[in-house]
């Protein structure tokens, strides 16, 4: 199958917006981790929007897992989500 974004273009360039969007975290099990990536992402999403959350804990507890479904409304506002979340220091990754 023939890939036809440009060189250098994000797979982010590929979803048709708006469209609702399943964005993964993974950061540390404290409670202000979920307080902080929520608050992140409410600020990049100023419509008064649903955001879905499932959580999902690591045996021990150290990390947690969540996944937030919201719409995103441009590439720029999806980027902007990623960019404050790597600066976010309860973030490990997100996806």
């Amino acid at each position: 199958m023939a890939d036809d974004s440009g060189p250098g273009e994000s797979g982010l360039a590929l979803i048709d917006y708006p469209a609702r969007f399943p964005l993964k975290v993974l950061g540390s099990g404290s409670p202000e981790f979920e307080a902080a990536v929520l608050a992140l992402v409410r600020a990049r999403c100023p419509q008064a929007e649903h955001i879905d959350v499932r959580r999902r804990s690591s045996r021990a507890g150290k990390y947690m897992a969540l996944t937030l479904t919201f719409t995103v409304y441009s590439q720029q506002q999806l980027e902007d989500i990623y960019l404050d979340l790597y600066h976010c220091d309860h973030v490990v990754m997100s996806l």
